[in-house]
């Protein structure tokens, strides 16, 4: 390919991806194909001779498209978000051509500095406690992860490298693999299981604690494991919180498991993956006490913060306390500009040497949509959700059973077959996509406000298809008043939705104008 080929390919490629997402919505969500159906449609091997670009386009909409699930569609409701934005994946694009392998700050000045910038742009846009921050307040800083699976392996990492070097010290008598053999980490089960897979990667005991009845990992029962494993002879090295639990975003008690960790020398981090990005309101600057006790923290930007996958922003409140534990200092990766505080060499604060020019769609983001409108559009997603709410509220058949930014836990009312068939139902129809978690023993289903540009009529759209099948489900006409058969009737958005659509509406005039 040359480069007037590359111009031409490039301008077809842009041109697809704009009017896919323009109209994504009239696709299904998820796809019609069965496994294996690629391998049909593909050769086994790389053919001899090169291919004309248009024929790899009309491939990629013959072959690719067609076992997508449309992670940016509005009708995508299921796990969390992976919101992108237009001026993303712009920046996506940019960074893709310029190549930049980022590791030190000799490989590219720019690549590193940006990063440095932008952390202290996204800390101080979430109210972090300036500890966290690149600044001459303390010694703490941030990276962009790939994802919050590695940060928080990340963080047991180090917090198992700064607790064998403490314990050698403490226990001469014991050896450095029996002191190994002993730590043990906490989280709650309540957790992404990337925190459990983080304790297996890590050669590491990780305790699923139990949750409370309302999925909150609290102080007294991360306290007694604590004592319990130390009586034990064992040696508590890290305990990984959550804020926005993966089930039903769920906020575990910071304010109380994080003196009990400054007291002892346990690593605290944080895992905020999803309910981060509402850090940036000040109405829910609540769900961060306790964070100041915190060694580490991340969140992801590509789940609410509009920008692509993989994003994933982390900090440490004492950054040289990785890059201890990570540092392997080559002669070829050495350089002159080495230990300086506005440069650090990022290669210390990750898994791999390789690292890719992260910040700058993070710097194009964050500066086409500015602060306000962050704040804005994540407000309006908490507002549809809170829509859903009061329509599932409506129903008698139904429950919401908890509700958390802009995810919507419901069930039908009785017992979990009921709720099972009707989830099964519709992710056969493949118009919206939800998936189950479980709530105090009960099956529940989650609703995410998700995709790229959600509305109110996606609302509207996905509390139809929900509430038919219910009607399909139960046997029930709209009424629910005489059993009826076949194609449930449809209904009238002027009359019904309409009316509980300016309802909600007012109430969330009123509210605005009280605030």
């Amino acid at each position: 390919m040359d480069i007037n080929e590359f111009r031409e390919f490039g301008k077809a490629a842009i041109d697809f991806v704009a009017d896919y997402l323009e109209n994504i919505r009239d696709r299904d969500v998820l796809p019609s194909v069965e496994p294996g159906y690629l391998h049909d449609m593909l050769p086994g091997k790389l053919q001899n001779e090169p291919e004309d670009w248009k024929t790899i386009m009309e491939d990629f909409k013959r072959c690719i498209l067609p076992g997508l699930t449309h992670w940016q569609s509005p009708h995508f409701h299921a796990f969390y978000p992976s919101q992108t934005s237009y001026s993303s994946i712009v920046g996506e694009t940019l960074a893709a051509g310029l190549g930049v392998v980022g590791f030190s700050w000799i490989c590219s000045p720019v690549c590193t500095e940006l990063e440095v910038i932008m952390m202290n742009w996204l800390g101080q846009l979430l109210n972090l406690p300036k500890t966290f921050l690149n600044c001459d307040e303390g010694n703490g800083g941030g990276i962009i992860q790939g994802s919050a699976s590695e940060s928080i392996f990340v963080a047991v990492l180090a917090a198992r490298e700064q607790a064998v070097r403490r314990l050698r010290a403490e226990h001469p008598d014991l050896t450095e693999s029996e002191i190994r053999g002993r730590l043990v980490a906490y989280t709650s089960d309540q957790s992404n299981s990337a925190v459990e897979k983080a304790g297996i990667l890590g050669a590491i005991k990780m305790r699923l604690l139990p949750a409370d009845e309302t999925s909150i990992l609290r102080g007294s029962t991360f306290i007694q494991a604590v004592e319990e494993d130390k009586a034990n002879g064992l040696f508590p090295v890290i305990c990984v919180a959550t804020l926005g639990t993966t089930g039903t975003c769920a906020y575990d008690n910071l304010a109380e498991i994080g003196p009990y960790c400054n007291e002892h020398n346990i690593w605290l981090h944080i895992d905020a993956a999803y309910a981060g990005a509402a850090l940036c309101l000040p109405e829910y600057a609540h769900i961060m006490k306790g964070a100041e006790l915190a060694d580490s923290l991340n969140f992801n930007l590509h789940k609410w913060m509009f920008v692509n996958f993989d994003c994933c922003a982390m900090w440490f409140k004492d950054a040289a306390s990785v890059t201890q534990s990570f540092s392997v200092d080559r002669i070829y990766l050495q350089h002159q500009f080495q230990g300086h505080s506005k440069a650090p060499d990022y290669r210390h604060w990750q898994i791999q040497l390789g690292r890719r020019f992260r910040s700058l769609k993070v710097w194009i983001t964050l500066r086409t949509m500015g602060a306000e409108q962050i704040r804005n559009l994540i407000r309006f997603h908490i507002q549809l959700a809170n829509r859903f709410e009061e329509y599932v509220r409506t129903d008698d058949r139904f429950e919401v059973v908890c509700s958390t930014l802009a995810l919507v836990c419901f069930r039908l009312k009785g017992d979990d077959a009921q709720s099972k068939q009707l989830l099964d139902n519709i992710t056969k129809r493949k118009k919206i996509f939800m998936i189950p978690a479980t709530y105090q023993g009960k099956f529940i289903i989650r609703f995410m406000i998700c995709g790229i540009d959600p509305q109110m009529h996606d609302i509207e759209y996905a509390w139809d298809e929900v509430r038919s099948q219910a009607d399909l489900l139960l046997g029930v006409d709209q009424n629910r008043n005489q059993l009826v058969k076949g194609e449930p009737k449809q209904y009238e958005k002027s009359s019904e939705i309409g009316k509980i659509t300016e309802s909600i509406t007012g109430m969330m005039i009123s509210s605005e104008k009280g605030q």
